[in-house]
């Protein structure tokens, strides 16, 4: 499943420079994360950094992206690729 940040969020930018797959930036009010580049930090770290950073708890699933650990480690290993 990707993240997504909400409402709640303070546009601290803690979260943006900590994101391995740069799917967080900045969006008309709020920080948002793009579901195609989000892996929940998967082929990266052990728990999503971005969750790890956030003061005020606003980043969660997105329920639109249901994704098995298997699935993210696939996108995870695309994205790779597309950098390489």
């Amino acid at each position: 499943m990707a993240l997504m940040i909400t409402d709640e969020c303070i546009n601290c930018d803690v979260c943006e420079p900590e994101c391995p797959n740069n799917a967080i930036s900045q969006g008309d009010e709020i920080y948002v994360i793009d579901p195609n580049r989000c892996t929940e930090c998967v082929g990266h770290y052990d728990t999503p950094q971005c969750v790890e950073v956030c003061p005020v708890d606003c980043i969660v699933k997105n329920p639109d992206y249901d994704e098995s650990q298997e699935e993210l480690m696939a996108k995870y290993q695309r994205l790779q690729e597309e950098t390489a």
